[in-house]
Order: structure tokens, then C-alpha cells, then sequence
């Protein structure tokens, strides 16, 4: 058996907390057994009620003293993780933890390093979102390809499964959006089986909760550079 850590950052969540972990708690994939790890990055609404009041639907809670970002609860949950694999899940209902089977897929039967998804490469559906957000993403994976030599369709989609031997959470520097772009490029540095799956897609609009902005991408594109270089 393989154990997959299943890290969950959220920050003010309280309507979408708890029906994802049911989700996650739903899923079943041979030979593999999760680890949950959420990470309440300073919640101001009801989340951290909602989250003790459930303490079967995950195996690890981390509460955060202040809000730190995105990047700084992941890797908290990075730091509590002891998975042979690490996956990342938003606590909002834009990804399907149904998808999870699709993803450790490659692992089961090649012995993938690291499985990227796309909602890019034939998703079964997704959801119609802002034109320059897509253009913003098709821009850094461009970057990231021609950089690192690969072939991915969105770098920025939500789920990376990875070993996590590839990635030392200590040498992590970013705590940003652009966070994600570093633990990328280190897994993909240090891994050579690398994959990609279709994901279907039910993004939020930014009315509806979501945080990323445009200007973040200026600092995920510095940073596949950086970590290039280095």
C-alpha cells in the first residue's frame, strides 16, 4: 500500500469545508490509503467550528495563528505530511476528488514520479471562465516548457501528485501564489517519469470567492526562472 497525503489549505471556507472533505472521505483507489491534512490558515469565518466538529473526515488539523497565504499553509501541511505521495486539494469545489483514481493512475502502472492535471487536455467538461486568466495560464506553462523541457498543457491546475521525496519542504523559499510554480519545478528537476491526466473544472469567478488576481503571475513567472537558473 502506498499513502497519499491529501493536503488541504483553507482560509475562510466555511461553506465548502465540509462537503469537500466528504468527498475526499468518499474516494477509494486501490492499493493507496490517504492521509488528510488540513490547514486552517487563520479563518475568521465559522471553518475552524465546522472542522472540530468533524474531526473524522480528516487525520491532521493545523490552525494557523494569523492568515499567511496560500503558500504558507501548504507548507505547513508539507511539513506534517509523512505520505509517499503528496496531492494538493483547494477546500473550495472547483476540483473533484473523484479525479484522484485518474491521477494515481500513472503511478500504479508506470511508477510515475510526478502526474500533472490539466483542464486543458480533453476534460470531460469545464466551466467557461475569464479570457485573459487563460491566457495568463497558457503564458507561464510556455515559460515553464521551454525552460524545463516539457510538454505540460496547465501548469496551474490545483492537482500535482508527486512523490515526496522529490521535493524538500525545507528548501522551499516562496509562501505566494507562485508558491506552487517552485514545487513544480523541484519535482520536475528531481523526477524523470513524469505524467499528465485530463481533470474536469468548475471554477469560481472572483464574485464567488476566488483569490488568484493577474498581477500574481509576474511573480510565478520570476520564480520558474529563479528556480531554472538555480
Amino acid at each position: 500500500m502506498f499513502t497519499l497525503s491529501v493536503i488541504i489549505p483553507a482560509y475562510n471556507e466555511e461553506k465548502t469545508i465540509v462537503e469537500i472533505l466528504r468527498l475526499v472521505d468518499a474516494q477509494t483507489v486501490p492499493e493507496f490509503e490517504f492521509e488528510v491534512v488540513v490547514v486552517d490558515d487563520g479563518s475568521k469565518d465559522k471553518a475552524v467550528e465546522l472542522l472540530e466538529a468533524n474531526p473524522s473526515l480528516y487525520n491532521k488539523l493545523i490552525r494557523l495563528p494569523k492568515n499567511g497565504g496560500k503558500g504558507a499553509a501548504v507548507k505547513a501541511g508539507l511539513e506534517a505530511s509523512t505520505g509517499d505521495y503528496v496531492i494538493f486539494q483547494d477546500a473550495d469545489l472547483e476540483y473533484d476528488p473523484a479525479e484522484f483514481t485518474k491521477l494515481c493512475r500513472p503511478v500504479l502502472e508506470f511508477d510515475a514520479d510526478l502526474v500533472m492535471s490539466s483542464r486543458f487536455a480533453a476534460p470531460e467538461f469545464t466551466r467557461v471562465s475569464c479570457f485573459w486568466n487563460k491566457v495568463g495560464n497558457h503564458v507561464i506553462t510556455f515559460i515553464f516548457n521551454i525552460l524545463n523541457n516539457t510538454t505540460f498543457t496547465d501548469i496551474y491546475s490545483c492537482y500535482m501528485l508527486y512523490k515526496r521525496r522529490l521535493v524538500d519542504v525545507d528548501k522551499i523559499r516562496t509562501t505566494g501564489w507562485e508558491q506552487h510554480a517552485e514545487i513544480l519545478s523541484r519535482a520536475v528537476g528531481n523526477g524523470r517519469n513524469i505524467y499528465e491526466v485530463p481533470i474536469s473544472y468548475h471554477g469560481r469567478t472572483i464574485e464567488e470567492g476566488k483569490k488568484i488576481r493577474p498581477h500574481h503571475v509576474f511573480a510565478v513567472i520570476w520564480t520558474i526562472i529563479r528556480c531554472r537558473l538555480a
